[in-house]
């Protein structure tokens, strides 16, 4: 994509820079209820979407194409209902109301409208220009695939030039089913950014399960959770010793299926032709319909201990 999208120029995890955490209670199914974890007392939801309806709702969400070809990545973001569409009941997995799934799919010799060709092809969504906003709680409870050099994830980024504008990566999986990862990237801090950090998962609820990956992002710092249980925090004054604040502008939704390409690589190691950091045993899920994203709902709240502290009148 163009420098509207962040994480696709350049790989976002430096794994010499990650500090791991074990978190023994990430993972609780108590966590997990319901089609939508309740918004804490008196903040307010400014932007959800639960996937009930017949389609994707367009009122809501972009689709969006491949134009720039970024990170080495081994797919083309297509509009079609083969890579992206919504399920209800048992093909939900277990989201009450319905979910959100974005699959890869083997399409040999696929030509973008730019001519450039690829095997694979999935999907990729956001808010732009329909929901932007600054800080709150960005929530969204997913279901990942297991497949090494799936690269899904759930993340928000500013309008404008990147990183000048900042990008909040709130999760980041590259199919090691044990571990999940969050960053964020701004000027002077990208790339192999700083920020960086990624938390392992306990071995009987891992990626492959339903978690609700959520950051809350208030003018102080960023706490990064999983289930409500944070894992990484970044404080401004943490920031600002790398670079310029980029944090303090709207950002819109972003959740897309990547494969291969950059982070993956530096992951797994995979790194011949023809699909570098998407393995062969991976390409075979993809064909045969396992390496899909499923989405129960994403939500946004607001509540006053996360936004600027009124104006004072002089």
């Amino acid at each position: 994509m163009d420098r509207l999208s962040p994480r696709l120029l350049v790989p976002s995890l430096g794994l010499a820079l990650v500090f791991l955490f074990g978190c023994a209670g990430l993972g609780s199914p108590d966590s997990l209820s319901g089609s939508a974890e309740k918004a804490e007392s008196g903040a307010k939801t400014v932007f959800f979407d639960d996937f009930s309806g017949e389609a994707l709702d367009r009122s809501k969400w972009n689709v969006v194409i491949t134009g720039q070809w970024v990170n080495n990545e081994q797919q083309a973001y297509v509009d079609a209902p083969e890579v992206i569409h919504l399920v209800r009941g048992a093909e939900a997995e277990g989201a009450v109301n319905g979910a959100l799934v974005l699959q890869a799919v083997s399409r040999p010799g696929f030509v973008t409208p730019n001519n450039r060709r690829f095997d694979f092809v999935s999907g990729r969504i956001d808010t732009r220009g329909k929901f932007e906003s600054a800080y709150g709680s960005w929530a969204a409870r997913i279901k990942l695939p297991a497949g090494t050099g799936l690269w899904p994830a759930f993340w928000a980024l500013g309008t404008g030039r990147w990183p000048d504008t900042g990008e909040v990566d709130i999760l980041e999986y590259v199919g090691d089913t044990d571990w999940v990862s969050a960053a964020l990237h701004g000027p002077g801090y990208s790339g192999e950014t700083p920020l960086v950090n990624k938390v392992t998962l306990r071995p009987d609820r891992d990626a492959t399960a339903w978690h609700i990956y959520s950051v809350d992002w208030s003018p102080a710092e960023f706490l990064f959770k999983v289930d409500g249980e944070t894992y990484y925090r970044v404080s401004r004054a943490m920031i600002e010793h790398y670079g310029r604040y980029g944090f303090d502008n709207p950002k819109f939704v972003i959740l897309n299926l990547a494969l291969g390409g950059a982070y993956p690589i530096k992951t797994n190691g995979t790194k011949s032709a023809p699909h570098p950091g998407l393995p062969a045993a991976t390409e075979q899920l993809i064909k045969d319909g396992k390496a899909r994203m499923l989405v129960d709902w994403v939500r946004v709240t607001q509540s006053p201990g996360q936004l600027p502290a009124p104006a004072v009148a002089k």
